[in-house]
């Protein structure tokens, strides 16, 4: 496995080995030894499994407050995703900055988001499937949107007028939600 630090430094792409065959191939999907090995140590308390039926439907932007924060890794089962990481963290030095990231079936990356981001992805293909692991299970009472096409936020998501659900729809501008996390440094 390899761990690679994109341009946001805290958000790791995680690429393990694909070994192939005249079968197909195989890949771990996780190894908490071999991540450790790499200074790459979280434990998971849920994984989640979502289905997008239309390419061009968006899911996020999305995060859980603190006590309830999650850390996301993020991989694609079927289909394909522009996966996008925005750093919501008050005093971080990327505060604002975002990563925006192919995911696909054909490679077996996967991409760690810390707490402290907001987290969306926007499907490239029909009949996509996406898997993540969570750090913290999911609390109702935590949980928060914020508006796809923030202008503040500038993310390039490349359509005009994606499948979104109600609750991505109606959410707010960062600078008018309660989402607010502090930056500590390591």
């Amino acid at each position: 496995m390899q761990l690679t630090s994109l341009q946001i430094p805290d958000v790791k792409l995680i690429s393990p080995k694909r070994f192939r065959d005249d079968r197909g191939w195989f890949n771990e999907t996780w190894s908490s030894d071999k991540l450790a090995g790499l200074g790459f140590v979280q434990s998971f308390v849920q994984d989640n499994l979502s289905y997008s039926s239309a390419s061009g439907t968006l899911r996020g932007l999305h995060c859980q407050l603190p006590p309830c924060a999650q850390g996301k890794l993020v991989s694609v089962v079927t289909g394909a995703i522009w996966d996008f990481v925005v750093d919501v963290r008050t005093g971080s030095p990327t505060f604002g900055q975002s990563v925006r990231i192919e995911l696909d079936e054909n490679t077996p990356h996967q991409l760690w988001i810390p707490e402290g981001f907001l987290h969306g992805f926007l499907t490239r293909a029909p009949d996509t499937r996406v898997s993540y692991k969570v750090t913290a299970p999911y609390s109702p009472a935590h949980d928060r949107s914020i508006a796809w096409n923030d202008p503040f936020l500038g993310l390039a998501w490349g359509v005009a007028d994606p499948v979104l659900s109600d609750k991505d729809r109606q959410a707010p501008q960062l600078k008018n939600s309660d989402v607010h996390f502090t930056y500590e440094s390591s």
